[in-house]
């Protein structure tokens, strides 16, 4: 059965569409139409994606084109039919913004019922392609939960760098996501000023569909899709350990690499990005109380059984001459440290811009060791979330 959703259009054009659709059609109320596709799924009621858009004539051209050449690159798994004045420039307008076919404000019942079984059968065929039949044939992406007991030990800064690198290594296939609840600011060091936040992306259609879920993501300059905080302690205590679940699960599923930056300690958010890990970033500061503090963190995440096999100790802030060297932390935690992230002066700088080292190029021993710690994931294949549960089953 195709689903057919009308928006923009007079009373002469619903009945008509009605007719052309045998009754199964949507009709959107009357207003402007929305130039972001995600503000177009709000009005759905059901969350259930269209097979087919039509755009009526009520819509300005421009917009109705606007939305269109989103909707290919957001949805492309749904084919919009415009109904405007079919002049050779709106065609060729149309044509580069991915429109299906245009048809015009008069246009009969058997023209437009031919209009929308043409936009079905594309719509049909590109979802075909973009949604393998067998589930198991879509990959597992690796889920990188960037984690540590205390604040204060730069675990944005990591996170933000991490993604931004493996961005590069897998351009459009990687996304972060700011599970810092109450107090993220993976936008602020991404420097970008998002539509949705994490509540509106675990809430509503973007829970119950990956192609919507996509036009929720925040886009950076570097192809970096981003899942950014709520906009208020209050709105991201609304998100459940179980949303983030289904959101890591889904999303694991749509990129090759997912960020997790996570808030200090060990919140419910955090243990169940930790439960959908293939690797952690457990990250410390060079100091006594950070130090101990991620051994009690290891120490209660190897009781739960919750360390992936892919585990990284990360260093960060190191100074010779702080008075602790790499051998006294490693000695204190048990064991070895990865990557160690020397103290810059370059990083405030870059905090404040919204541009991550990675990003800018700046060349500092900073940059050098982040690049050490991409390196780790971006030269090694995708790892399958099994070896965990292999190891809950032994135990």
């Amino acid at each position: 059965m195709t689903r057919v959703v009308l928006a923009a259009a007079e009373e002469d054009l619903v009945l008509r569409a009605k007719d052309a659709t045998d009754g199964d059609l949507t009709v959107l109320p009357p207003g402007r139409l929305p130039a972001e596709p995600a503000r177009l799924f709000e009005q759905l009621l059901d969350g259930e994606l269209p097979d087919v858009l039509v755009i009526g004539p009520v819509a300005p051209v421009a917009e109705a084109l606007t939305l269109a050449g989103r909707l290919d690159v957001q949805a492309p798994g749904i084919s919009v039919v415009l109904v405007a004045e079919p002049s050779p420039e709106t065609w060729q307008d149309a044509m580069r913004a991915g429109i299906r076919d245009v048809v015009p404000p008069w246009a009969d019942v058997p023209a437009l019922r031919t209009a929308v079984e043409h936009a079905a059968a594309a719509a049909a065929g590109r979802r075909r392609v973009l949604r393998p039949v067998e589930e198991t044939a879509r990959y597992t992406g690796r889920v990188i939960t960037v984690a540590s007991p205390k604040g204060g030990v730069g675990k944005t800064t990591v996170s933000t760098n991490l993604a931004v690198g493996l961005s590069a290594a897998a351009p459009q296939s990687t996304v972060i996501v700011d599970l810092d609840v109450q107090f993220g600011d993976v936008a602020s060091a991404l420097g970008l000023t998002p539509e949705f936040a994490l509540p509106d992306v675990v809430h509503g259609p973007a829970s119950e569909d990956t192609m919507v879920l996509k036009t929720f993501l925040a886009q950076h300059p570097t192809g970096l899709y981003a899942v950014c905080g709520a906009e208020s302690p209050a709105a991201g205590d609304t998100v459940s350990a179980e949303e983030v679940s289904r959101l890591l699960a889904a999303l694991a599923r749509e990129f090759r690499y997912v960020v997790v930056d996570t808030a200090p300690g060990l919140s419910e958010q955090t243990l169940a990005a930790l439960d959908r890990a293939t690797d952690v970033v457990m990250l410390t500061s060079m100091d006594v109380p950070g130090v101990r503090g991620l051994r009690k963190e290891l120490d209660v995440l190897s009781q739960l059984c919750m360390i992936p096999a892919g585990r990284h100790v990360v260093m960060n802030f190191a100074d010779p001459k702080d008075g602790l060297s790499v051998r006294d932390v490693e000695t204190t935690i048990g064991t070895g440290i990865d990557v160690v992230l020397p103290r810059s002066k370059v990083v405030p700088a870059s905090t404040n811009l919204g541009v991550p080292l990675l990003q800018s190029g700046t060349k500092d021993p900073m940059t050098k060791e982040l690049r050490r710690l991409v390196s780790r994931f971006a030269a090694t294949p995708i790892m399958k979330a099994t070896s965990r549960a292999k190891h809950r089953a032994v135990s």
